[in-house]
């Protein structure tokens, strides 16, 4: 029989691979996650509304030719679970008692593969901040570090996966929500291009920036993941994959590819912390030794400060629209009374806005879009940059600097473009800051291209692996 601990540092194909031959039962395997959770999670507080008894009946009748077959994970807080509290963050939500009528269609193709969530992950308030931390739910520590900040909005998700208490964790990238959370606890994190797979919820991809995704410890769960859920929208695409295009990816060459490289060489107004930085360099020479030619190189307009205004306004409208959806439940219009500060700064901006003010944005969103594919058109096949320019802050940052809300929006220059341009891209762990905060990479491809980052992202995971490192606070058990 194999060993507790061993089974926590397993991804979740080889959790499933142990239901699929007979080692342990799906049940076996939801205990597991909820002795881990129960021993570990007070430490990082990554989990809220458990459902561990409804979790153990549901891993009685999952099938086990499933391909996650009875694997525990977690449905980040702001996605529905039929039956469960969805307060998304906001007191009076709680305070009434609202639950989700029905599954998101995320949830549900989570519970066809076999996945079986024993409970929620925390989240910032509607998902918009870099961090997660809410009045209702408290604050979420890195497992690394735990004066350090998990990420946001997935970052309930990324601290549990990266502690161990679960293989896999649904999340969502609707600026950064998935990369940020997966660079700062070392993981893997792919924001697929948009179209790829369904929305999270019904019309609630917030001008097609938002999309789900996984946080995950391997390439190979996550390319898993993707080719499940590979349904995508007619004529978008996910259309263009066959079933096994995505896993197969890992096992392809992906050839001698041009990788342009985003460092503080390249770039004048906007530099990144040094650790990061050479964070960045040290992945450029691990691919330059895979046989790529690597060259400093990005898009001249990925730096331009436009970018996150046009996605500041846009968002902000969505933002504002998502408040307003809940008047019919509370039976009045939610106000600063209700919603945390970063919640308010985005809903009083978005109602600002002008029917013009969001044609001009739409239509800077749209310029940047093909302004970037020009790139890639111009034959570069993957651009490699930072995912954020520090190192993980300190839990709280946003709230001590007098202009911190607005500083919580400018950190997204690295991710935010490509949710607005639609294209993959995908986090990868690359090493540690000297004082031990992990640090990561994003490598960006052209939209569609999904297969072509999961076959580079393995071809790095076999040359620079890190299935076996593990946070002291739970690798050791203390």
């Amino acid at each position: 029989m194999i060993a507790a601990d061993e089974i926590q540092w397993l991804d979740a194909t080889a959790q499933a691979a142990l239901v699929r031959d007979g080692e342990l039962s799906a049940r076996e395997l939801v205990d597991s996650a909820i002795e881990r959770i129960e021993r570990f999670d007070p430490a990082i507080r990554s989990v809220i509304y458990e459902r561990y008894d409804r979790a153990r009946a549901e891993a009685g009748t999952v099938d086990r030719s499933a391909p996650f077959a009875g694997v525990p994970t977690l449905v980040k807080e702001t996605t529905a679970i039929a039956g469960e509290p969805h307060d998304l963050g906001v007191p009076l939500l709680a305070e009434l008692g609202r639950r989700a009528t029905a599954d998101a269609p995320i949830v549900t193709a989570m519970r066809a593969a076999g996945l079986v969530p024993v409970a929620q992950s925390t989240a910032p308030q509607f998902a918009l901040l870099s961090t997660s931390e809410t009045e209702l739910h408290g604050s979420t520590h890195n497992p690394w570090r735990t004066d350090l900040t998990s990420g946001g909005s997935s970052g309930g998700a990324s601290a549990a996966v990266a502690a161990g208490l679960v293989p896999l964790a649904q999340g969502g990238d609707g600026g950064g929500s998935l990369r940020m959370p997966a660079s700062f606890t070392h993981l893997v994190g792919l924001k697929p291009s948009r179209g790829l797979i369904g929305n999270a919820k019904p019309g609630g991809d917030r001008w097609g920036h938002s999309v789900p995704g996984f946080v995950t410890r391997s390439i190979r769960d996550t390319a898993l993941m993707m080719d499940l859920f590979r349904t995508g929208l007619p004529g978008a695409v996910g259309e263009r994959f066959e079933p096994g295009d995505l896993v197969r990816a890992i096992d392809r060459d992906p050839g001698s590819l041009r990788i342009g490289v985003l460092s503080n060489r390249t770039t004048t107004g906007a530099p990144v912390d040094d650790e990061v930085d050479a964070a960045t360099l040290r992945a450029a020479a691990v691919f330059t030794d895979l046989g790529h030619h690597v060259e400093e190189a990005h898009p001249a307009r990925l730096m331009d400060p436009d970018n996150l205004r046009f996605f500041f306004d846009a968002l902000s409208v969505g933002a504002a629209a998502d408040v307003d959806a809940l008047t019919p439940f509370v039976g009045r219009q939610l106000d600063e009374n209700d919603l945390d500060p970063v919640t308010m700064m985005w809903d009083r901006r978005g109602r600002a806005i002008s029917g013009m003010d969001l044609a001009v944005a739409l239509n800077g969103i749209a310029t940047l879009t093909r302004e970037l594919a020009g790139w890639w058109e111009s034959g570069y096949d993957v651009l490699l940059s930072p995912v954020f320019a520090t190192p993980p802050l300190e839990l709280g940052w946003p709230w001590r600097d007098a202009d911190g809300l607005q500083k919580s929006v400018d950190v997204l220059r690295f991710t935010a473009p490509f949710n607005s341009s639609g294209q993959p891209a995908l986090a990868l762990p690359v090493d540690f800051s000297a004082d031990g905060a992990p640090l990561g990479v994003q490598i960006v491809g052209a939209l569609g291209s999904d297969d072509l980052l999961l076959s580079l992202g393995a071809q790095f995971e076999r040359a620079r692996p890190w299935a076996h490192l593990h946070p002291a606070l739970v690798g050791t058990g203390e």
